[in-house]
């Protein structure tokens, strides 16, 4: 069984936003028919009134965005993918040793973990919101159409977002589309392959709906190459090579970024690398991933990278000096993820959380281009990324070599960086024979959670 919260967004022309919690309890397992059954609220809320003015479409986002940096999937606390899925992969060892975490560091997830039924709840209530804004955009009268593009855009992408990361973790996943209670508890798992065709149909439905440019100066806001960017992993994913190849150049190819050689400058807020990224909660504050990741003592908190993930990198390898830490407490050293290096507050907020940045980019194109013969050109991007981490680049004309060189690249760029080595182990089909390797209770199941 899994409880579905849904959060939906109310204003009026007096108030800027107001959140009100709907609780509803819902039973769901794979053998149900029916995705949700549940009761109508005693009062349904309209998405209509949340867009009297630009002013409260933007807090009904704003809330969202708010949601997603604080809690459920892509939030940088404990409770995240990029802890929960750096432990249940290879590259986070658990130090809580509580009864939530040591299940999924250990890959022993029961459906009654609390971790497995959170980030379900919680990803579909910003679903939820995510319809709620896209419906008071559709219905809108009042706002400019230029606004109501923009506004529905990004709720589109949001809800493509969630979707993806969703199925991602649980496998099939009802895919939700709107706020009608009678209509969402009718909804049954689809498949992977419709669901991936659901996210890809969103995504190019808020590229043509967002603008060129950011509508904020921090990038917090998704425009057109925040939904590319996130159409190019898509398709990555789903084997359509030549389309996530497009849509990767083109995010490579916009004036709006620049390539970064220093490591130390990635993960700045104001990084040129950045093409979409979560602002803090306050101008003073920085990330949750600083708060979570950085410890000055040991024994960690929470958790440290893996021995073996250490070991791995390549001898010369920057991102080890730079995106790493040792930490010494007596005779023992642990190593915490150093890519924020910032743990509390500052005068004004100097890191953002990043969700999407550029070498993404040139890594799916990389991909791509390999996968279809293309090996000068998908050598071309990955050693860009090679030569930024001070790495001699590499010469092989083999594709088998240079699609491993990729994965491999792929693992120390984006470690614990929202799941990306779990989701790269997946679809390669080498996850059964790594992590049975360097995670003793790994078991073929477990490559969806319960």
């Amino acid at each position: 069984m899994k409880n579905l919260q849904f959060i939906s967004v109310l204003t009026n022309s007096f108030q800027v936003y107001r959140i009100i919690l709907v609780f509803v309890v819902i039973l769901f397992s794979s053998s149900c028919s029916d995705f949700v059954e549940v009761p109508l609220p005693n009062s349904q809320l309209t998405g209509t009134t949340v867009f009297e003015s630009e002013l409260t479409a933007n807090a009904a986002m704003a809330q969202i965005y708010a949601q997603l940096r604080d809690g459920g999937i892509l939030s940088g606390l404990p409770t995240g993918v990029s802890v929960r899925m750096g432990l249940y992969a290879d590259e986070l060892q658990d130090y809580t040793n509580s009864t939530i975490s040591l299940p999924i560091y250990n890959n022993a997830l029961t459906a009654d973990n609390a971790t497995v039924s959170s980030l379900w709840t919680s990803s579909y209530s910003q679903i939820y919101n995510a319809n709620s804004v896209i419906q008071g955009a559709e219905n809108a009268t009042t706002l400019p159409i230029a606004v109501k593009n923009r506004v529905a855009g990004e709720a589109l992408f949001v809800r493509a977002l969630v979707h993806f990361y969703l199925l991602q973790i649980y496998g099939s996943i009802p895919y939700i589309t709107g706020t009608n209670y009678e209509m969402n508890r009718k909804v049954m798992r689809s498949s992977a392959d419709e669901v991936y065709s659901a996210i890809a149909k969103d995504l190019e439905s808020a590229v043509a709906r967002l603008p060129e440019n950011y509508s904020s100066s921090d990038r917090a806001k998704p425009n057109k190459m925040v939904a590319k960017a996130m159409l190019a992993r898509v398709y990555l994913y789903m084997n359509k090579n030549t389309e996530a190849a497009t849509e990767a150049t083109a995010v490579i190819n916009s004036p709006l970024y620049a390539w970064e050689t220093d490591l130390n400058k990635i993960f700045l807020r104001n990084g040129r690398t950045t093409i979409w990224q979560l602002a803090s909660a306050t101008a003073v504050r920085n990330t949750n991933e600083g708060t979570t990741f950085i410890f000055v003592s040991g024994p960690p908190p929470v958790c440290a990278l893996r021995t073996d993930f250490m070991n791995a990198f390549e001898t010369g390898d920057q991102r080890k000096v730079n995106w790493t830490k040792a930490v010494n407490t007596g005779l023992n050293t642990w190593y915490h993820p150093n890519k924020y290096k910032l743990r509390t507050a500052t005068t004004s907020s100097q890191e953002y959380s990043i969700v999407l940045r550029l070498a993404e980019q040139y890594l799916i194109r990389a991909e791509a281009r390999a996968k279809h013969g293309d090996l000068a050109g998908a050598k071309e991007d990955l050693n860009k990324i090679r030569t930024t981490a001070a790495l001699p680049i590499i010469t092989s004309t083999i594709a088998t070599e240079i699609l491993s060189e990729i994965q491999k690249q792929r693992r120390f760029e984006f470690f614990t960086e929202h799941g990306h080595r779990f989701f790269d182990l997946k679809r390669s089909g080498t996850a059964d024979a790594i992590l049975s390797v360097s995670k003793p209770g790994w078991n073929s199941s477990d490559i969806v959670w319960p």
